[in-house]
């Protein structure tokens, strides 16, 4: 069989996110980019142990063994918000202004459990921060969200920049 007459094999599509991970997902950039950071949060789930914010260096990279430019808990994730909502962080004085496109999204998975739903959603991104000079990040990012009945709260976010793996510029915002 030559490669011309070798049959196709398509990937196997998966769902679109419905409406409200959507929406979620679009409310999470927002806030993000209009550095509403309480705001920003209040997304986060409280009660759960698996909470995680990372950009790891490299995509296969183990976070208990290897560094990341993020890798934050849930108490970090206070930690960094509470930095950010004082205002006196030099590298970000003046702060950035950025607008991010989140885009492609896919549903990789979805478990269920005790709280509820859990869907986990990956997507392009692409990050426009203008501070004294425009820069620009993009990558992919797995967003996971348990779906509850009070709203959805988020549950990991990790970010892969296309260029973890070179020099990277500060990261003293939310990426």
């Amino acid at each position: 069989m030559t490669a011309d007459t070798a049959p196709r094999i398509r990937p196997a599509l998966r769902p679109v996110p419905d409406a409200e991970i959507v929406a979620f997902l679009n409310l999470e950039a927002r806030l993000a980019d209009e550095g509403r950071y309480s705001e920003w949060e209040a997304l986060w789930a409280d009660d759960d142990d698996r909470v995680e914010y990372r950009v790891p260096i490299h995509p296969e990279d183990n976070p208990r063994t290897t560094l990341a430019y993020i890798n934050d808990n849930r108490r970090r994730i206070k930690s960094r918000v509470a930095q950010l909502n004082t205002g006196n962080r030099h590298s970000q004085t003046p702060p950035s202004v950025m607008r991010r496109v989140v885009s492609n999204s896919e549903v990789i998975d979805v478990e269920t459990d005790a709280g509820g739903d859990i869907v986990t959603v990956e997507s392009n991104f692409a990050v426009f921060e203008y501070r004294i000079r425009q820069r620009f990040w993009a990558g992919r990012v797995i967003h996971t969200v348990r779906r509850s009945p009070d709203g959805p709260w988020l549950i990991r976010k990790i970010v892969h920049l296309i260029d973890a793996g070179g020099p990277v510029e500060t990261l003293a915002f939310l990426i």
